[in-house]
């Protein structure tokens, strides 16, 4: 069994976005029906925020402009509790999905409203889907126009739905003053495996998830790169009638166990901010240079 490593520190994401909002269910709710529906974001992160506090751990929160305008309060209590606010974008377009144009409209927007709400800076950016691929590489020329300083936006994995498998698996300046930090991957066999966050948190076992993330800080010696949703601790979100047996099953696998898991990776790993972890070391690595 390999062991955690406590004395790297992993960084631990959220992704503020609704249960309505998800990729997936864009074909079965109309972005027109988002004023109409049951927001629960609120109450879920209001959730996580409690159990940081309770473990004293930080983290980052890459949120909607979106979610931000309806609940002014929340990015500002995100804030004020020492995490780091960051952005997914206004309205939670893929990236793959619009012109180059609407992009930089969408990215800068969602950076104006976060930085007028929280009145701090927001340096992070993650594509929604990690859908920043091979195909839209000028995503990343709006990122750094747009004053961001890092992103975390490519999940270097072989996916129906994202990746860009042959991409390098941790963090790199991909513009000049632009880093990439890839979500964390293991290489076995030559191939990357998923091993952080999300789905394949809910469904592999505990321990497996536990193992991966280790033996990345222990051999690769880096820092992981956790994230998940806040309506993945929601067991009593409105069922999406209509999907299919596929997305069910990746929607709602293991929800009620999600919660639980979360409380074993805190206390198993040493957690912190994006900006905290990789933006001090990428200054480091100018400054030396």
């Amino acid at each position: 069994m390999v062991m955690p490593d406590t004395t790297i520190t992993n960084a631990l994401t959220i992704d503020v976005e609704d249960y309505f909002q998800v990729s997936a269910f864009a074909p079965h709710i109309a972005r027109s029906e988002w004023n109409t529906r049951e927001c629960r974001v609120e109450h879920n992160v209001n959730c996580i925020l409690e159990m940081l506090a309770h473990r004293g751990t930080k983290a980052t929160f890459f949120t909607l402009g979106w979610i931000a305008e309806r609940y002014p309060q929340l990015v500002r209590q995100i804030v004020q509790e020492g995490h780091e606010l960051a952005s997914h974008g206004y309205g939670h377009e893929r990236a793959s999905d619009q012109t180059e144009a609407a992009f930089f409209a969408d990215i800068q927007l969602a950076k104006i409203v976060l930085e007028d709400l929280a009145g701090s800076e927001v340096n992070g950016y993650r594509a929604p889907s990690f859908s920043i691929g091979s195909g839209n590489l000028w995503a990343f020329d709006c990122l750094a126009r747009a004053g961001y300083r890092y992103s975390s936006s490519v999940y270097p994995i072989r996916h129906d739905h994202y990746g860009m498998p042959d991409s390098p698996r941790f963090a790199y300046e991909v513009r000049p003053g632009l880093m990439e930090i890839p979500i964390t991957t293991l290489r076995v066999l030559n191939r990357n495996l998923p091993s952080s966050g999300g789905g394949y948190f809910r469904l592999l076992p505990y321990a497996l998830s536990r193992w991966m993330l280790s033996r990345v800080n222990r051999q690769d010696r880096e820092s992981g790169i956790f994230y998940f949703h806040p309506w993945e601790i929601d067991t009593g979100q409105p069922r999406i009638a209509g999907i299919s047996s596929k997305t069910r099953f990746r929607h709602y696998v293991n929800i009620g166990r999600m919660e639980e898991r979360l409380n074993q990776l805190l206390g198993d790993f040493r957690w912190g901010r994006m900006d905290q972890i990789f933006l001090d070391r990428f200054t480091q690595h100018d400054t030396v240079a």
